[in-house]
């Protein structure tokens, strides 16, 4: 077939460029320790950070949902999808965040993909970090605007380039990240959301990874970087942290009837399912009351960082429970990966395009539940697995010389 000629050639493309994937299958419930392509290891990639995807307290919500409401919310919201517990959830997500509304969309990238085009038009702008997640650059990308890049957290960039759009009557969007995916490190946003406003700009948060980790409440890196009130639009998802499946976006009422009005990936997608809102709401419950897991998670984050800092072993910029290991090469990278799940850890290799060409990693993530004995071993055998590699390897790998 000629499809299967172009797949197959396409696929052989991939390999050659060291950038093949496939898809590792996991068996049991959500928590440190899994099955994982038949092998029962500790799981250190994901982002059920606070470990509420199986809580009980959540699972029985979702269960009674499912018993009371059924699985499927019906059609969209605008036409039969628009529940009462959709309504209940954002108006609890709109008080968590502390904005006047919130609206739920089916995932975090199709918030953004349906967020940025409805308020950037052909002819405005939007400002991007160079290290924005996939779906920010798509956002981007659907909105036909004018599309401007500074630097990684650079600041002085920023503003050269909001220097140089402000000057003009276009509408300006800052869109950034507030952890960023693949680093660990949080938005300087005690000085961009000023400097923005300062132009004119509206700003836009994507929390994905902030929301319930972050913050003295769990309201994410706005919150961590005291702009409360000063951010336009908070994105999270319900599927990290939160335990659940979907994302929200947080912002003013008008922003909301926007968003129902305009947002073709909310328009035009079916609701959210009653089991998945009803776990994100008891999720929000187990946030605010046991603040224990946002420590603990910190705390396990930080023994993470140190124990691989004292074998020399370099995890920057990460200052959150996002930790990445720079290993350099594909190949380096994914016979890192695989000698830790022969060992019993499940720590997935990264590689471009989620990260710059020639910085492939492991993109390590601990949850608020690991015993810092599983930290310490796990430090140990990426320790082992990089010296070994190293016998072999030609690439420089992030190990510092001692």
């Amino acid at each position: 077939m000629e499809l299967d000629s172009f797949a197959a050639d396409a696929l052989d493309a991939l390999r050659a460029r060291g950038t093949h994937r496939r898809m590792r299958v996991l068996a049991g419930a959500q928590g440190t320790r899994m099955s994982v392509d038949g092998r029962e290891v500790g799981i250190f990639a994901g982002s059920n950070y606070l470990d509420l995807a199986h809580h009980p307290e959540v699972a029985e919500a979702s269960a009674q949902a499912a018993r009371d409401l059924g699985c499927a919310a019906g059609g969209s919201r605008l036409i039969n999808g628009n529940l009462e517990i959709h309504e209940a959830l954002e108006e609890e997500l709109a008080a968590f965040c502390g904005t006047e509304a919130a609206l739920a969309f089916g995932s975090g990238y199709m918030a953004n993909v349906g967020v940025i085009p409805a308020l950037a038009k052909e002819g405005d702008v939007v400002v991007s970090d160079s290290l924005s997640h996939a779906s920010i650059i798509d956002g981007c990308r659907l909105a036909r605007a004018d599309v401007r890049v500074f630097p990684h957290g650079d600041l002085d960039g920023l503003e050269a380039v909001l220097r140089e759009v402000a000057s003009s009557d276009r509408h300006v969007l800052v869109a950034v990240d507030g952890v960023y995916s693949m680093d660990g490190d949080v938005a300087p946003l005690h000085d961009l959301v000023p400097l923005a406003r300062r132009f004119g700009a509206t700003v836009l948060v994507d929390d994905a990874h902030g929301i319930g980790t972050l913050g003295e409440a769990g309201r994410g890196a706005v919150e961590q970087c005291r702009v409360e009130g000063e951010v336009d639009i908070v994105l999270g998802t319900l599927g990290k942290s939160l335990g659940s499946f979907g994302a929200f976006v947080a912002g003013s009422a008008l922003l909301r009837e926007l968003l129902v009005n305009t947002a073709r990936s909310f328009v035009f997608s079916c609701a959210l399912a009653p089991p998945q809102v009803a776990a994100a709401r008891k999720a929000i419950e187990l946030v605010i009351r046991e603040p224990w897991r946002r420590r603990d998670l910190a705390r396990n984050a930080a023994r993470l960082r140190d124990g691989l800092l004292a074998r020399g072993i370099s995890t920057e910029p990460s200052t959150t429970h996002i930790v990445p290991v720079i290993t350099g090469s594909n190949q380096r990278t994914m016979a890192v990966c695989e000698h830790l799940l022969q060992n019993g850890y499940y720590a997935q290799g990264i590689r471009h395009p989620s990260v710059p060409e020639g910085l492939a990693r492991l993109r390590l993530t601990v949850m608020a539940t690991h015993r810092p004995e599983e930290i310490d071993e796990l430090v140990v055998a990426i320790d082992k697995a990089l010296d070994q590699q190293r016998e072999t390897a030609t690439a420089p790998c992030s190990k510092s010389p001692s």
